[in-house]
């Protein structure tokens, strides 16, 4: 649950360093997380010698042979480096089996991305789960804590990577055979997921970006945000009012 006390502003520095940045990453960090082992994608961002509380192994998309192949379109059209074409549905393809494949790789992209700051963002640093001073989340799941709760960044980010692995591992939401079927609300689980995951970002933006920047990590955390962005705008999967605390960098990522 977003608690918006007024419109939001980004940093100046964040907002010009922004500006400064998308249009010239560095080619190599296009490059999708997949295309890489686990153990080399800890060691390039040095999870491999951290301790990972909040880090989560990778999550593999459905073993269907449908769903293997929409990963290799995944990872064909991100190495192109063009990611408006990489976000769209593939020709004659299912909008579930997209969904479901590309939320297992945002997932694992967000969930390496925070791992890299896990001994930064502490309950002492972060007591709360904000966006800057004007954005706070708290956590509810609607089983085990039912009336939202307010929590540390870290604690949140913990509570939210347990919940997303309890949906992806649930066979009736995420089916792993091909041809099984969808469930009815499953958009509507989907868009929860992406909902929240933006909230990560947007801590870490608002909260960590000069430790990012410092671990030269800026670049890559900058291409993952835009593919994340095109792909939530694409789908219509985030409502406009919980993209306020980075409204800003969505606008530029857009073009609006």
């Amino acid at each position: 649950m977003a608690m918006a006390k007024k419109e939001d502003d980004l940093p100046a520095w964040l907002a010009y360093r922004w500006r400064m940045g998308p249009s010239s990453v560095v080619p190599e960090y296009s490059i999708p997380f997949s295309l890489f082992g686990l153990s080399s994608i800890m060691s390039l961002f040095g999870l491999a010698n951290r301790n990972q509380k909040t880090f989560r192994p990778k999550k593999n998309a459905p073993s269907g042979s449908k769903g293997a192949q929409l990963k290799k379109h995944i990872d064909a059209t991100l190495g192109s480096g063009n990611l408006r074409e990489a976000v769209r549905l593939p020709p004659g393809e299912d909008l579930h089996e997209w969904l479901a494949v590309n939320t297992v790789d945002f997932f694992n992209q967000v969930n390496i991305l925070y791992g890299t700051l896990t001994e930064f963002c502490t309950p002492s640093s972060c007591p709360t789960m904000s966006a800057g001073p004007k954005y706070e989340y708290r956590w509810a799941d609607g089983v085990n804590i039912k009336k939202p709760i307010e929590v540390s960044a870290p604690k949140y980010v913990d509570y939210l990577m347990g919940w997303i692995e309890t949906q992806l591992d649930d066979e009736s939401i995420f089916p792993q055979n091909l041809g099984a079927p969808f469930p009815s609300n499953f958009q509507d689980v989907v868009k929860t997921i992406f909902k929240r995951l933006f909230r990560v970002y947007a801590h870490i933006y608002h909260s960590h970006f000069q430790k990012i920047i410092s671990l030269k990590e800026e670049a890559h955390m900058n291409t993952c945000f835009k593919h994340f962005v095109l792909f939530t705008w694409e789908f219509r999967l985030i409502d406009k009012a919980e993209l306020a605390p980075l409204y800003e960098l969505v606008e530029s990522i857009l073009q609006l």
